[in-house]
């Protein structure tokens, strides 16, 4: 059986044909560095092949590539256009992530804080103790312990009257800081951390503190029995609005001169916790899947059926992607994303001329 690194490397050659070519509110930073020597561009020839290759998936609606912010190609495939919010799935958790780490910065949350007794009367009365162990930075890393809601266990927690309750009664599978273990139940537990600790919604945090600064639409999503907006998934982002926020984080925080996050929490971010997946085989930051391309590290926010934002920062590489999530053979067209990033866009960066 072919590995998945093979699998995706046969079906990128298979699909690549060659192109002629391709042709409220943060404060600001308190002094601004000298901006780095400009790299050359992305070399046109590769460029063009990665777009070629990405135009023949049909579940690809939306790619747009950046080198050093600015924008080397941009296009809608198919379905809706640049700048209309589309559900992101789980990427919406590597914007939760962010919005945690703004409260942080403003000193509404701390990363070593346990969230219990932020909750209060949310914890059930009859879960296990060791929930009083599970501290923000936990939830953010997928560290908790407790079973995953993710898979399997997912529909019957969206299913239940308590999805807060629900998720922290799961069984200890690991000790909080153990092994990572994906769940976008932990998600949803710290966006009801967020919403009790600042008073404010998810929504509310979310526009004021990413929205607003990035200038981009954050409409309202789904929300659970008690109104926490869903921590997890469901949140809707246009094209655009996926690249500032990559672009925001591949500038250690900035945005046109803008502090938005911490440039230290952003580093942390991109610190790899808990083991890798047995599933994907990728490590996992706060709210970031991480892997290396070419020897660079990569960090991406990843949604199911392929909403995906890809950061490469020593290469000044930022591309964002949408799909058609009803679409079948979700697992096959992920993979061709990544290997037409690694193999098109990242050597595109290196060899630009």
């Amino acid at each position: 059986m072919p590995t998945r690194r093979a699998a995706a490397a046969g079906l990128l050659s298979a699909t690549f044909v060659p192109l002629a070519g391709c042709g409220e509110a943060a404060p600001r930073a308190a002094a601004a560095a000298a901006p780095p020597p400009r790299r050359p561009g992305l070399d046109a020839r590769r460029l063009a092949e990665g777009v070629d290759a990405a135009g023949r998936l049909p579940q690809l609606r939306s790619l747009i590539v950046a080198r050093d912010g600015e924008v080397a190609f941009e296009r809608a495939f198919r379905g809706p256009g640049l700048d209309t919010p589309v559900n992101v799935k789980s990427a919406s958790k590597t914007v939760l992530a962010s919005v945690t780490g703004a409260a942080i910065a403003r000193g509404e949350l701390a990363l070593d804080q346990p969230v219990a007794p932020i909750l209060g009367r949310r914890v059930p009365a009859a879960a296990d103790p060791r929930v009083r162990r599970i501290t923000v930075e936990h939830l953010l890393s997928m560290e908790a312990g407790l079973e995953p809601t993710s898979g399997a266990n997912y529909g019957a927690w969206v299913s239940s009257r308590d999805w807060v309750g629900y998720a922290l009664s799961r069984p200890f599978v690991d000790e909080p800081g153990g092994r990572m273990l994906y769940s976008t139940g932990a998600s949803h537990i710290l966006s009801a951390v967020l919403t009790a600790a600042t008073g404010r919604s998810t929504l509310e945090n979310t526009r004021a503190w990413l929205g607003g600064p990035l200038g981009v639409e954050i409409p309202a999503w789904t929300r659970d029995p008690q109104g926490i907006y869903f921590g997890g998934n469901e949140m809707a982002l246009s094209p655009r609005a996926l690249l500032a926020f990559g672009e925001m984080h591949r500038n250690g925080g900035l945005h046109a001169g803008v502090r938005v996050l911490p440039e230290a929490f952003v580093r942390d971010a991109w610190r790899s916790r808990g083991g890798r997946s047995p599933w994907t085989g990728y490590t996992y930051g706060l709210g970031w899947w991480l892997r290396e391309a070419a020897g660079h590290p990569v960090a991406f926010a990843w949604g199911y059926g392929g909403q995906m934002v890809y950061v490469a920062p020593t290469l000044g590489l930022t591309v964002a992607m949408t799909s058609d999530p009803a679409a079948r053979g979700v697992q096959g067209h992920v993979q061709a994303l990544h290997a037409i990033f690694d193999q098109a866009f990242v050597p595109a960066a290196l060899h630009g001329a």
